[in-house]
């Protein structure tokens, strides 16, 4: 069978394009969002109806969603047994699994279990497709090839989106019948690419042991900032339109669709502008982008801007979100290339690190002063931009920083 077949990644070219290591990246780019985008788009509105849940209750869910991605690093103790590509698929069988089920469990303590399992399936899923994303594309056209990818999981997510707003009141859907309906389909994708796809062998071993590398550490601050500061929009940003707007789920998906329509027509040449630019500035552009953006919620708050200034904010938002990859990039440029599988790992425990506990102190935050978590999230866009402000124009191996030339750090 395909599955337990081994192919070096030199000669995958050589397979027919649907089989090839690219092509399974972007079926498994597919069934991600289908299950975790339909997760998001329903959340909000389950939650209050179903559990009854405030500020505080919200806060508390996304704590413990954050936990798997804060235990990433167990991915390493797992590559010991379980090859990268196979331990991918099984995280998101699960994640499908559990999305599936989330309407079975419509309490507080229910829906913090079934999102915990979720939440490992979604964690080491993208721990383990970070890592295969750097082995398996070239670095002078990963930042295309990931614009793609990024367009089409917006793509996926469009389409579960569209379906939900056009059939959510038409058809007088239930919470149970579109979490069944995106994590079966989700599931279903996921075991084709199992059985389907052969086993494909990276030219260079990964390191199976925690890597902390002292030139790295741009890199790490980046992660941790990043993880902060997308708490904020994860959690209270849709959490607003349904609170302070009376968002209906219909209403909330539209809004993520045009989200994703956003990122298909733009993706894509966000990556041509990362490989024309570089990394730096495609950073600085984003982090500007999030600073005047976290400003303006707060705006929302404090000087009653309306419905469609918050909803505009929500789309740039989540615009300069999707340049995230840039940071992937640079770190692709400056590693060695056995260090992917457990960087990948560290670096989403260093991204969690503040996601374990600031969701659910800002959900009492957020029932004093909602405009003030903006604020703060501001704060924290203004830090990432300092940050990137280091990045040199040609990041490399002995060039990770702009202080590296001063410093000349040695390499490890």
């Amino acid at each position: 069978m395909a599955m337990f077949r081994k192919v070096p990644l030199s000669e995958a070219a050589n397979l027919p394009r649907w089989r090839q290591p690219v092509t399974l990246l972007m079926l498994m780019a597919v069934a991600m969002p289908l299950a975790f985008s339909t997760w998001s788009a329903l959340l909000n509105n389950f939650v209050i109806e179903a559990a009854g849940f405030t500020g505080v209750e919200i806060g508390w869910l996304h704590t413990v969603r954050e936990i798997p991605g804060f235990l990433a690093i167990g991915v390493i103790a797992l590559l010991l047994f379980i090859r990268e590509q196979v331990l991918g698929l099984v995280s998101l069988a699960m994640l499908g699994a559990a999305t599936a089920v989330t309407a079975w469990f419509p309490s507080f303590s229910g829906i913090l279990i079934v999102t915990m399992i979720s939440s490992i399936g979604f964690h080491y899923y993208e721990t383990v497709n970070q890592s295969l994303q750097l082995q398996w594309i070239k670095k002078e056209k990963a930042p295309q090839v990931l614009g793609w990818i990024v367009a089409i999981g917006s793509g996926a997510s469009l389409a579960s989106y569209g379906l939900l707003v056009v059939s959510w009141k038409t058809f007088d859907l239930s919470y149970n019948f579109v979490y069944l309906t995106a994590g079966g389909v989700a599931l279903a994708i996921t075991l084709f690419c199992f059985f389907a796809y052969p086993q494909f062998e990276a030219p260079h071993p990964q390191v199976k042991k925690m890597v902390l590398r002292r030139r790295y550490w741009l890199y790490y601050a980046l992660q941790f900032m990043s993880g902060a500061r997308r708490q904020i929009f994860v959690v209270f940003a849709a959490f607003m339109m349904v609170e302070k707007f009376g968002f209906e789920v219909h209403e909330v998906t539209a809004l993520l669709l045009i989200n994703f329509v956003a990122n298909m027509l733009f993706a894509p040449l966000m990556g041509k502008a990362v490989a024309k630019w570089g990394e730096r500035n495609a950073l600085v552009f984003e982090y500007i982008g999030l600073i005047c953006v976290f400003l303006a919620y707060g705006g929302v708050y404090y000087f009653g801007w309306g419905v469609m200034v918050a909803a505009t904010l929500y789309v740039l938002d989540h615009l300069f979100f999707a340049l995230a990859f840039a940071l992937k990039t640079y770190f692709q440029k400056i590693a060695d290339p056995g260090d992917f599988a457990p960087t990948a790992a560290v670096a989403f425990t260093i991204n969690h690190i503040a996601a374990v506990f600031l969701p659910a102190l800002l959900g009492y935050l957020w029932v004093q002063s909602p405009g003030a978590v903006f604020l703060l999230a501001a704060g924290m866009a203004s830090t990432s931009l300092l940050l990137a402000l280091l990045i040199p124009r040609h990041p490399e191996p002995g060039r990770e920083t702009n202080w590296s030339r001063i410093t000349r750090p040695q390499l490890g």
